[in-house]
């Protein structure tokens, strides 16, 4: 079955460069193996990586066991709902892809809160 993304479409690829999601094939998708839920599509900053490393998760470190190549600012990423809640909180939330977000990531985040962090926020939704 074809994921569906927040907008209720059909999820797009996140990124191939670094290749992102918790399967490494690009896409957030997520299932019961995911405990992260990495399902939200995001274009890191300087200031969220901070703070993921200030949580606890070090994002900056490549760790090629785990197949992660560590990020650096600008890179598009799956990052997990709870974490990217977190930086909004905070007011460090990267901005996010929503036709690249999986439609779970709305059992954590509401979808006016990804709204406002949108970078590709088609006009008829506006």
């Amino acid at each position: 079955m074809e994921a569906s993304n927040v907008l209720g479409g059909p999820l797009l690829c996140c990124c191939t460069a670094p290749l992102t999601g918790f399967y490494r094939d690009g896409y957030c998708r997520t299932d019961e193996m995911d405990s992260g839920r990495h399902v939200i599509c995001a274009q890191v900053t300087n200031d969220f990586l901070q703070f993921s490393l200030s949580m606890g998760n070090d994002l900056i470190t490549p760790r090629p066991e785990f197949r992660f190549p560590g990020l650096k600012a600008g890179d598009k990423w799956c990052l997990c709902a709870l974490r990217w809640k977190e930086a909004f909180t905070a007011g460090v939330a990267p901005r996010v892809y929503l036709q690249c977000t999986h439609i779970k990531a709305l059992e954590y985040v509401p979808l006016h809160q990804l709204k406002q962090c949108a970078i590709d926020m088609p006009e008829q939704l506006n």
